[in-house]
């Protein structure tokens, strides 16, 4: 395995961007993002790996060198990256993959894997109980690969339940939570996303309280993607829940640019959700520290 890049430690809940917020997918271009929101502020960066053979790692760890923030990487699951795939070869794809990202964790010392790994996004189909359950024992499989090809790089997956209108398979805390342990290992926990919990939980608190320890990355993505503290989402509960279980990890800034075609059309993303994507990124994550201070 190459040397990795020691990720700086820290306590408390930190704040942070993804790059999605700029553009899509990651390249050699996109890593001056990295100091920009080290400038902004933010103590965090989440960096994309839509296509790893996209991603310098030598450039990328320069800028974290200058700029240590600390990295976490999220995982994009397209129509071909499926664990729940009836055709064996793109369940072999989706673990190719998962192990390509795995290894730009380990060189650059990020210890989260993050995203809806179990299954491709936009898969949702009304089917038949029997089906299912297949699928979900396919995804019960293939996450037990993969957290097992985790652990060997020293890396957690983090499984995120999305909204209804972008999986059929895990909506919930308490569906996530159920796979999680089917798959039991270490390795495997919860990442949860304001945006989807506010579509599908009855709570968000009761929704962070059920991850409980098992809550490893939480998006902090308003009801609308668009600034965090100008929509809909219960952030005093979010900022309740994570307090009361004593939550450790970090809340990041997801949102999308209407610029970027592949993932806004994924995404859904059909007009500007702020003044300017560094607005957005700006006040939202003043508005976090504030929440979570």
């Amino acid at each position: 395995m190459p040397a990795t890049l020691k990720s700086p430690e820290g306590t408390g809940i930190g704040v942070g961007v993804n790059a999605w917020v700029w553009t899509s997918p990651f390249d050699r271009d996109s890593v001056q993002l990295i100091a920009k929101a080290a400038a902004m502020g933010f103590g965090v960066f989440t960096m994309p790996v839509e296509e790893p053979q996209l991603i310098d790692v030598a450039a990328t760890r320069a800028a974290l060198q200058e700029n240590p923030l600390r990295l976490h990487i999220s995982g994009a699951y397209g129509p071909t990256r499926d664990l729940t795939h009836e055709d064996p070869r793109y369940r072999k794809e989706s673990l190719d993959y998962i192990e390509a990202t795995l290894e730009i964790c380990a060189q650059l010392g990020a210890r989260l894997l993050v995203g809806p790994a179990y299954s491709a996004v936009g898969k949702r189909r009304k089917i038949p109980p029997a089906q299912r359950e297949r699928e979900w024992e396919l995804a019960v499989a293939g996450l037990t690969t993969a957290g097992k090809m985790a652990a060997d790089y020293g890396v957690t997956l983090a499984i995120e339940p999305l909204n209804r209108f972008e999986t059929d398979l895990v909506n919930t805390a308490a569906q996530a939570k159920r796979l999680i342990r089917d798959v039991d290992l270490p390795s495997v926990r919860i990442h949860l996303d304001t945006f989807h919990m506010h579509i599908e939980e009855k709570s968000v608190y009761d929704a962070i309280v059920l991850a409980g320890s098992d809550l490893v990355y939480v998006d902090a993505s308003e009801s609308d993607r668009g600034t965090p503290g100008l929509g809909q989402v219960r952030w005093d509960e979010l900022a309740r829940g994570l307090r009361d279980i004593a939550y450790r990890g970090d809340c990041v800034i997801e949102s999308f640019t209407p610029d970027c075609v592949a993932i806004a059309d994924a995404a859904a993303i059909w007009r500007p959700l702020a003044p300017s994507q560094d607005a957005l990124a700006s006040e939202g994550g003043k508005f976090l520290r504030d929440l979570l201070s």
